[in-house]
């Protein structure tokens, strides 16, 4: 009877904090939600459940002639998009380097990518904005890209090489009896291998564009070239500026393609994760 009433405590207390934490999680969606279905354009009289909710806002955002919204969003699926499949074909190479292969420098170089990881692109503001602005990629994609490429590389290497480092070394000696080259050995063999880990970078680099404020600012001048991050805090910022439902409304559709993404690799993510995480 102890035991079971043990039992039961332990799996009360779980569902509880379980519990405690979806709200934490679902009450702020639900609200923002509710506020993108409330007319007008204050929250002054706002409730979650709306009395006379519309999806007025969500036309407005859809109309090019009131808002440049889907061009912010083109803007931002292309960089994350970009920014995600170039990260992956970076960060797979220079780990399966660091794993594979003893070279001068590089355990200098594991070393220098833990401390750069401890340090935020932000830090860096003032040298990544001369940087930019010598070589002529102030408001282009193209210098916002290679930014997110570069922050991305040292976390995600170390990541990457710990998983690498649990894949026996002894499929690579194998291949090469059988005469495969280096690449053929790290396209056909560790990268099938390394689904998971790969989600996990991919899910990483994606998400970074969207959330990331204080570079896309910095770098993008006109409003043509903003991202969704910019252009939304843009909306509410300017002089007069109130439009909070809208907001709102532009908010939740930004986590439509995060959302897509997730669930797509979701049965990748949790092991990669792990594994990268207590390897190497």
């Amino acid at each position: 009877m102890n035991m079971k009433r043990t039992k039961i405590w332990r799996l009360t207390g779980t569902y509880f904090v379980i519990s405690l934490m979806a709200l934490f999680i679902i009450y702020p969606l639900v609200w923002i939600f509710g506020a993108s279905l409330t007319p007008g354009t204050s929250l002054s009289s706002f409730n979650i459940i709306p009395k006379n909710p519309t999806f007025e806002h969500y036309k407005q955002l859809f109309n090019s002639d009131e808002s440049l919204y889907l061009t912010w969003y083109w803007n931002t699926i292309k960089i994350c998009v970009i920014t995600m499949v170039a990260s992956v074909i970076t960060v797979s190479l220079m780990a399966y380097a660091f794993s594979r292969y003893r070279f001068v420098g590089r355990k200098n170089g594991l070393v220098s990518f833990l401390i750069l990881q401890m340090i935020p692109n932000f830090a860096a503001l003032i040298a990544i904005f001369v940087l930019a602005n010598v070589t002529g990629l102030v408001n282009t994609h193209l210098g916002l890209i290679l930014i997110y490429i570069g922050g991305s590389i040292p976390m995600n290497t170390w990541l990457m090489k710990g998983y690498l480092d649990s894949i026996p070394k002894e499929l690579d000696e194998s291949a090469r009896m059988d005469g495969a080259g280096h690449f053929r050995i790290f396209w056909q063999i560790i990268m099938p291998l390394s689904k998971p880990m790969i989600a996990v970078v991919a899910v990483f680099t994606f998400i970074t564009p969207f959330t990331d404020f204080i570079l896309a600012k910095v770098l993008l001048r006109q409003p043509e070239q903003y991202t969704l991050a910019v252009g939304l805090y843009e909306m509410v910022s300017r002089q007069y500026g109130s439009e909070f439902t809208l907001f709102a409304a532009g908010s939740i559709l930004i986590a439509i393609p995060i959302a897509i993404l997730f669930i797509s690799l979701q049965k990748y993510f949790i092991s990669g994760l792990t594994a990268g995480g207590i390897k190497g």
